[in-house]
């Protein structure tokens, strides 16, 4: 589908143009969006428009990282959206001129939807594409901030949670959020780069009046950042912390086992030598020999288990994440 606003010499918002009336005089700029393309409207980008076919490409390819390449008269954009629920990056693609702002996306994008209808109303956005541009970069990165702050929610409820829930599920929930994390993190540095090397371009002479608005929107990235590496560093004081747990009680099993075998050595020691076969033992004939051995197999335990209680072997603490 591709929709068409144009806005005319004396300030008059027109919609729905077709293509070929938009390079017609008395238009003082125009916004063409392609929201989901058929492959005979993506062949419009080179047969009308006559956009460079590294730029075509790029649209028409999976997700491209953020970035901005610059050609004869217009410069080409790859921006990121977030789904909400999935957090998958969705492309965003603009040419910016002067005259023209062409947008392209493969799946629909509400903040270009609402802005699109937004140009009747409001007088500021009338001003130009590079206005339209700002409006795009802006509700994008606004619409990083949901995501981000509801795993943030995520983690700080866990602490409250962690005696509700067993370690493997604590671990589970952690994984993925750290998972989402980094989905994340992948859209937003890009965007956050391209949005530093737009302020600092002298190629973009006409940005220079929107300067200090993408500084704004470069704050919000680098704010953006700063949450995401600051989570993903609390998950991994939650992974490490479980890694601990999972090893401390590894070495309980262990030191149970070293404790019992050690308790079980003499006592198989005693009853491995008395088992012998040899006839001349003379520890066999008294008759009450057998309550003898017994009674120090049992000294022997008793010794052993009040050794090992001593030095702390057999006193153990739950541990807690």
């Amino acid at each position: 589908m591709i929709r068409t606003l144009a806005v005319t010499d004396s300030g008059e918002v027109i919609y729905d143009l077709p293509l070929g009336s938009l390079k017609k005089e008395g238009y003082k700029w125009y916004w063409v969006d392609f929201q989901e393309p058929s492959e005979k409207e993506i062949q419009l980008l080179s047969k009308f428009f006559r956009f460079h076919p590294l730029a075509i490409e790029d649209c028409v390819e999976f997700v491209q990282r953020p970035k901005m390449d610059f050609y004869d008269d217009y410069f080409f954009l790859v921006l990121h959206s977030i789904h909400q629920k999935t957090l998958d990056a969705e492309e965003v693609d603009l040419f910016v001129s002067d005259r023209y702002l062409v947008s392209f996306h493969k799946k629909p994008v509400r903040e270009i939807s609402n802005l699109f209808l937004r140009v009747k109303k409001d007088a500021g956005m009338q001003s130009g594409p590079m206005q339209i541009m700002y409006e795009i970069l802006d509700k994008l990165v606004d619409e990083y901030f949901p995501p981000v702050y509801q795993l943030e929610d995520v983690l700080n409820s866990m602490e409250d949670k962690s005696e509700e829930q067993t370690i493997s599920s604590i671990m589970e929930e952690v994984f993925k959020i750290r998972t989402d994390l980094s989905s994340l993190r992948r859209s937003i540095i890009p965007m956050r780069d391209l949005l530093y090397r737009m302020i600092s371009s002298s190629k973009l002479s006409g940005l220079k009046q929107k300067e200090i608005y993408l500084q704004d929107v470069y704050d919000h990235l680098l704010k953006l950042v700063e949450m995401i590496d600051a989570n993903r560093e609390l998950t991994a004081d939650i992974r490490d912390s479980y890694l601990s747990i999972s090893s401390d009680k590894m070495n309980r099993i262990m030191m149970t086992l070293t404790v019992m075998s050690s308790i079980f050595l003499p006592l198989t020691f005693i009853a491995g030598l008395y088992g012998m076969n040899f006839q001349y033992m003379p520890e066999l004939q008294g008759r009450n020999n057998y309550f003898v051995v017994l009674g120090i197999m049992i000294v022997i335990v008793i010794v052993m288990v009040g050794f090992f209680w001593k030095v702390g072997w057999l006193r153990y603490k739950k541990s807690k994440l």
